[in-house]
């Protein structure tokens, strides 16, 4: 009998420390890239902190999990990724699949958000686009700010003549001037920016998407939120996302925003 009392007063001072071994994060640090529009942008209104469709869905996550997160601008892309490798951010919001990074973050399945790279070019144009390969002998530009998979860059490299340009907008002007062929750019920033430049009437998205990174949440190993209950969490959470339309809803809230944004006078750098 006593042995029975002991074994449950046991347990009893036990369940507090489990609770909070469960949930002990409360509050999670964010970053991400800084100039990934939709996804992610520095806010112009307040640039230590970044906007976008990825920081809105995290946010609505979050909110569903009981944690607060600051979505938090940490610098360049390689910055953002050092600031979370070392543990002093907890979290990346946009990280492309890296197999070089799984020694030093948690990946959580699925994505995020599946990103869509499209071949852009004139409406006028003859180029006969059904596969990657159609691409070859061709000349095509893309931003140096595009992400595309570890498996394109090398079929890139490799077959196809891409001239990498500073930002979209160059390359998209190129394409106009006949400088070159196509242009490889995203689903939702290119034709938000090719409207916002009133090259809408000019250019064409081919349907077929010629790369579809995934954009992943990663925890760093170094984080001291990382812990199995929040990965499992957050795995559920993903995997909820995949058959909703919030993803879908807040693309194209945030094409909208950033829309209105290039239309303001510029005032604070994004990078």
């Amino acid at each position: 009998m006593e042995l029975r009392t002991w074994t449950v007063l046991l347990g009893l001072t036990l369940l507090p420390t489990l609770s909070v071994a469960a949930g002990k994060c409360e509050r999670l640090v964010v970053t991400g890239s800084p100039d990934a529009p939709p996804y992610l942008w520095r806010d112009p209104q307040d640039p230590t902190r970044l906007i976008g469709a990825n920081a809105d869905v995290l946010q609505q996550v979050a909110k569903e999990l009981g944690l607060k997160i600051d979505l938090l601008y940490g610098g360049k892309r390689s910055q953002a990724l050092d600031e979370v490798r070392s543990g002093r951010m907890d979290l990346l919001a946009d990280a492309p699949l890296s197999v070089s990074e799984l020694e030093a973050l948690d990946y959580i399945h699925p994505a995020l958000i599946q990103a869509q790279y499209q071949v852009w070019t004139r409406k006028d144009s003859e180029l006969a686009y059904n596969v990657a390969d159609d691409l070859q002998g061709h000349k095509g530009a893309v931003s140096q700010r595009a992400r595309l998979t570890a498996g394109f860059e090398a079929f890139a490299t490799g077959q196809l003549t891409l001239e990498r340009t500073p930002t979209l907008t160059q390359a998209f002007q190129k394409l106009l001037l006949s400088e070159v062929d196509y242009v490889l750019a995203g689903r939702y920033s290119g034709a938000a920016l090719a409207q916002t430049l009133g090259m809408s009437n000019d250019l064409i998205a081919r349907e077929l998407p010629v790369d579809q990174p995934g954009l992943y949440l990663a925890i760093s190993h170094n984080s001291a939120c990382n812990d199995p209950w929040l990965r499992g969490q957050l795995a559920k959470k993903m995997t909820e996302l995949s058959s909703s339309d919030l993803t879908e809803a807040a693309l194209q809230r945030n094409i909208e925003r950033w829309k209105l944004q290039l239309q303001q006078p510029v005032g604070t750098p994004t990078k």
